[in-house]
């Protein structure tokens, strides 16, 4: 057999073919996973410097309802998301409702909406997470059947020579190789996705307890 890596997939058995086909079709799935979730952190970093900056004037003023209008604009903004809902929790407690009522509900609506946003954020990241720890498995499992395999032709009935054990060498050895391939990528992309949610989750916290003080101070003066 060629020792390239068409010859050797080549002399792969279906056993081996099939764990090479899964192994692509799980490094397919951690690619677009990740170009999905750069794309959409990406955009939540753009639009949450774009709102800070188009909603810090408007607050200013005390135009609540100006401020959701901007937050409806930037859609994929994890600040503007949790803004706009503790706004609105505000700006819709009953009239007749105490200082403290309005402030506790506007405070469970940013509790609501930090939780529900970093599970949007999150998703995904469980694919990467089960593609990175279970991929050298999978490969594991090719490496085996190749040496079954290897270990089967060198018996003696069929020689012990270097050309009897080739395919079975091939498998082990390239179902070993693409399954550190495909895993080592997705653990690295998991981690780094993990870090960015983790700093977006601390962005919201931080805006949330900033508009708490602001609601505090503006019903203040009323």
């Amino acid at each position: 057999m060629d020792w390239n890596l068409m010859g050797m997939l080549h002399a792969m058995s279906w056993t081996a073919k099939g764990v090479v086909l899964m192994l692509l079709l799980m490094s397919v799935i951690s690619i677009c996973v990740a170009a999905e979730r750069g794309l959409r952190y990406r955009a939540a970093r753009h639009q949450s410097v774009l709102f800070v900056n188009q909603v810090t004037p408007v607050l200013e003023k005390g135009k609540l309802d100006e401020a959701i209008s901007v937050a409806g604009q930037n859609r994929k903004s994890h600040i503007a998301a949790m803004v706009a809902t503790g706004l609105t929790e505000f700006r819709s407690a009953p009239s007749h409702a105490s200082r403290t009522e309005l402030i506790d509900a506007a405070e469970r609506g940013l509790d609501r909406s930090i939780a529900t946003i970093h599970a949007e954020l999150k998703s995904g990241l469980s694919g990467l997470a089960t593609i990175g720890s279970t991929a050298p498995f999978v490969g594991l499992f090719g490496t085996v059947v190749g040496i079954m395999n290897a270990f089967r032709a060198s018996g003696p009935a069929r020689g012990a020579g270097i050309t009897s054990v080739a395919s079975g060498i091939s498998e082990a050895l390239v179902t070993t190789a693409l399954g550190l391939l495909v895993a080592v990528p997705a653990v690295w992309c998991y981690n780094y996705f993990t870090s960015k949610v983790e700093n977006f989750d601390v962005e919201m916290e931080n805006s949330s307890m900033e508009l708490v003080s602001y609601l505090v101070r503006i019903d203040q003066r009323k």
